[in-house]
């Protein structure tokens, strides 16, 4: 196994930010992780696991062991005549391996099109877009413990999904590596069109609508709606949509009759996080390299070389603003390293 040492980590993460990691390694496969962390180089330093980058921003340079999950390989068992177990390694493009499904006629994945990213990092965040999210198809998970390197199966409840959360960034953060990921999908696929926008993209194409053809519309809304990181630096969405109890939304709605809202469940409603980064006048502005997008004030933009700090520093003005406004706190849905 090769350790690299001072390692620019600018090509692994979609935001572009050019810092070092003090030791790098690819983990191609689980046998690896052992021999990697036995490296009397690396032995008593800390480690940060990473998939695609492209759900971090990195501030300063990574004075750890980072180990890229890179772990390949697809297969699938059919278990019944309307389900197949489909198994993908942790280190697959994300989008990939939807299309491969897809083009399979499995259904499930078809929403979550065009997410930047690799399979093995899906369920800690519990990836979700246009009414899908990873729980609803998620079987298990395999990852290997960080202590002892054993391998254990983590199933649908263990995971602890909740809205872009599981239990792999709370109290198992950093103690697995995730090595592959079983999603329960259909074989005979009926889509979902809960979400409005989505149903509204595909109201002409009749009633025998494919997951192609779901696949597709996702993957055009999303190009139309957000930068690609291969042209621009970013992250996808910076924030999170807050979740805040009915009194407060009423108490927004007298004052904002045109604020978009979504029932929660247990009298919580959820906003959504671009119309108030949006009301408070961020969209599209710009400070230095760092800026917020001009089709969408979720995102968070590198324009060329802005650094960690500098687009932190625009998320902290962000944060303080939609507070000072609307009495609301914005949490980060990108990891701050």
């Amino acid at each position: 196994m090769d350790i690299l040492n001072n390692v620019s980590l600018r090509k692994y993460n979609t935001f572009g930010i050019d810092v070092k990691a003090l030791f790098f390694a690819s983990i191609t496969k689980p046998e690896q992780l052992q021999e990697v962390l036995n490296g009397k180089e690396v032995r008593s330093l800390p480690y940060l696991i990473l998939g695609g980058g492209s759900n971090i921003l990195f501030t300063e340079s990574v004075e750890k062991l980072v180990l890229k999950a890179d772990i390949q390989g697809i297969k699938q068992e059919l278990i019944d005549n309307e389900r197949i177990l489909v198994t993908a390694g942790a280190g697959e493009n994300w989008d990939s391996f939807v299309q491969y499904c897809v083009n399979q006629n499995w259904g499930g994945l078809e929403n979550l099109s065009l997410i930047p990213g690799t399979v093995g990092a899906s369920p800690i965040q519990n990836i979700g877009a246009y009414g899908t999210e990873i729980k609803d198809v998620f079987s298990h998970l395999e990852a290997l413990d960080m202590s002892d390197f054993s391998i254990k199966r983590f199933t649908l409840p263990e995971c602890r999904f909740g809205y872009r959360d599981s239990v792999f960034k709370n109290e198992l953060k950093n103690r697995y590596l995730i090595i592959s990921v079983s999603f329960l999908l259909s074989t005979h696929p009926k889509p979902n069109l809960s979400y409005p926008a989505l149903k509204n993209e595909l109201v002409n194409s009749g009633s025998n609508i494919t997951i192609r053809e779901v696949a597709d519309t996702v993957s055009r809304i999303r190009r139309n709606k957000l930068p690609d990181p291969m042209q621009i630096g970013n992250a996808g969405s910076f924030f999170k949509n807050p979740v805040i109890n009915v009194t407060h939304f009423n108490e927004l709605q007298e004052k904002h009759p045109d604020l978009p809202s979504y029932p929660n469940g247990n009298d919580r409603v959820k906003l959504p996080a671009a119309w108030l980064i949006d009301k408070c006048g961020w969209k599209g502005r710009r400070i230095g390299d760092a800026g917020v997008h001009t089709k969408q004030a979720l995102v968070l933009v590198n324009y060329g070389n802005a650094s960690g700090k500098e687009i932190l520093e625009l998320s902290q003005r962000i944060k303080e603003s939609v507070f000072n406004r609307f009495n609301i706190h914005l949490d980060t849905e990108v990891n701050i390293i």
